[in-house]
């Protein structure tokens, strides 16, 4: 099991940076509590907004909005486990995702490939999966494995099958994945299973976990709210990711923009934790700031290592792991 070292842990030959005081992450929190308690946020599932009202939360059932009060939020933070262990096919590389221990992973959704022999810039193709799978296997600095591309050249209703049938089969690392919807996040722990010898096993080592992210500013859209509460079912680790946009889709100033992913994520955490208390949850980040001249994401920037490293204070702050996207 693959224990990484700490990061900004206080010793000698050891480096910390602080985005955010103690006073700071606490009114960011307060101001996160009321957004969700007072403005709420859009849950497009049914189900998921009976989960939430009959646990408490405010439901306008024809506007879909659900107001949260803070005992639903801090209870969840509360019961959701602060070490989640992402297991490998091989158990050499099994993860343990707490506190600010480092690991890394291949970012995920790429929409183009360049083509090795003809030098083609040109759409996936599955068999495209399969080598990157290998090549992520191979390096020793790729902890574990996030499907870099989707194919293209499969029927793209059942795409994230296919996805999953390439890499969970390709690499011996841990495989995290977004299932599009609860039905096809099923079928892939089915995969899982059958790989792992079995359900029972398969508890013992998940090979997979799940991503899903909220739409900004402040939405829980279907899809989103079938993943979250299908792993928790399932007790399959869940990384709730914001990708909210400084400018965009967010306030453009730091601290209301960090208000908003974190009412996001904590409104899925919340939700996770009422479907299943104890469920592995992941505190994640793709946010960044909008270039306000371009109307584009900017990664690789000032403003983007800022809420970086902001967002995992948060993480810290409510004592979960978290997922941090880099540019």
């Amino acid at each position: 099991m693959n224990r990484r070292h700490h990061a900004g842990r206080e010793r000698n030959g050891g480096l910390r940076m602080e985005i955010l005081s103690e006073e700071e992450v606490e009114e960011i929190h307060l101001g996160t509590l009321e957004v969700l308690a007072q403005t709420g946020v859009f849950v497009e599932d049914d189900t998921a907004r009976t989960c939430f009202g009959d646990h408490g939360a405010e439901v306008d059932a024809a506007a879909k909005i659900v107001r949260i009060p803070p005992y639903l939020v801090e209870d969840a933070v509360r019961s959701a486990p602060p070490q989640v262990v992402l297991a490998g096919r091989d158990p050499k590389h099994d993860l343990v995702l707490e506190s600010n221990r480092v690991h890394f992973t291949n970012f995920s959704e790429g929409v183009k490939i360049n083509d090795l022999a003809t030098g083609e810039n040109r759409d996936p193709v599955k068999q495209d999966l399969v080598d990157s799978a290998r090549v992520i296997d191979y390096l020793p600095e790729v902890d574990f494995c996030e499907k870099a591309m989707g194919a293209h050249d499969v029927d793209q209703a059942a795409v994230a099958l296919h996805n999953a049938e390439a890499y969970l089969t390709n690499t011996t690392k841990h495989c995290a994945f977004g299932p599009v919807n609860g039905f096809l996040l099923g079928k892939i722990l089915e995969m899982g299973r059958l790989i792992a010898g079995g359900i029972e096993a398969f508890k013992r080592r998940p090979l997979v976990s799940f991503t899903t992210c909220p739409v900004s500013p402040l939405q829980l859209i279907q899809d989103c709210c079938e993943i979250i509460m299908a792993a928790a079912r399932n007790n399959v680790v869940c990384n709730i990711l914001s990708m909210a946009m400084a400018g965009g889709t967010a306030p453009v100033t730091l601290a209301g923009t960090l208000v908003t992913h974190n009412a996001e994520i904590l409104s899925g955490i919340t939700l996770s934790q009422l479907t299943r208390k104890g469920a592995p949850v992941i505190y994640g980040s793709s946010t960044t700031a909008m270039d306000l001249k371009m109307a584009a994401a900017t990664v690789g920037t000032p403003e983007c290592a800022l809420i970086s490293g902001a967002v995992a204070r948060l993480a810290r702050y409510y004592a979960l792991p978290s997922y941090v996207a880099g540019g």
